[in-house]
């Protein structure tokens, strides 16, 4: 299937996508880290809460266990290298849950990824993610706070924050808190936090 399946609007669209560079996260958006934390065989990720200071955790399920990491700082503060076969990967779970570590051992944590489930697309703020793909099958993660990706120049309202063009796409979303977004691929995870979220009442 060539582009000449495309209607004009659809061809626009897909140029404007294309042409959209990579760039930082706005403010107040920051990575965690440089760049991505190498996981290799990862699988899936699912967010969780630390018991002690309401802290966003990411629980990281790969091909090499389970790990579990602070979304502030990146470190790593948890590792099963050896999790139970039985529950070891969400799909063996009719919730797609895989079951906690470290600080939140003895609770289950929803994993998206590989195996299907789903994270947070959305912040009570008006923080919005998309992921597409306008040449398959590198997915391109978009962040937008009031822009139309559908009509409005790239770094007005929205912001191309992430290209998957070197492995391959997992899971992309926002902490339930709204303070965390993370991109999964099979090889690696990129964290963005920002401060506490203020939410409307």
């Amino acid at each position: 299937m060539g582009n000449r399946m495309l209607s004009d609007y659809q061809q626009q669209l897909r140029d404007r996508l294309l042409a959209a560079p990579v760039v930082p996260a706005p403010p107040p958006w920051h990575t965690v880290l440089d760049r991505g934390t190498p996981i290799g065989g990862l699988l899936g990720i699912g967010f969780a809460v630390h018991p002690d200071d309401g802290r966003d955790l990411v629980l990281v399920v790969s091909s090499e266990g389970h790990g579990l990491f602070d979304t502030v700082t990146g470190e790593k503060i948890a590792r099963d290298r050896d999790p139970d076969p039985d529950t070891s990967t969400p799909d063996a779970s009719a919730d797609l849950t895989c079951p906690g570590l470290g600080p939140i051992t003895g609770t289950r944590v929803h994993i998206a990824g590989l195996f299907g489930g789903g994270l947070h697309h959305t912040t009570s703020d008006g923080w919005a993610l998309d992921i597409v793909t306008p040449e398959w099958p590198n997915e391109r993660v978009l962040l937008s706070a009031g822009g139309n990706i559908y009509a409005d120049p790239p770094d007005q309202g929205w912001w191309h924050i992430f290209h998957s063009d070197y492995s391959t796409f997992r899971a992309a979303g926002f902490s339930p808190s709204g303070r965390t977004l993370a991109v999964a691929t099979s090889s690696d995870l990129t964290l963005w936090t920002r401060p506490a979220v203020d939410i409307p009442t």
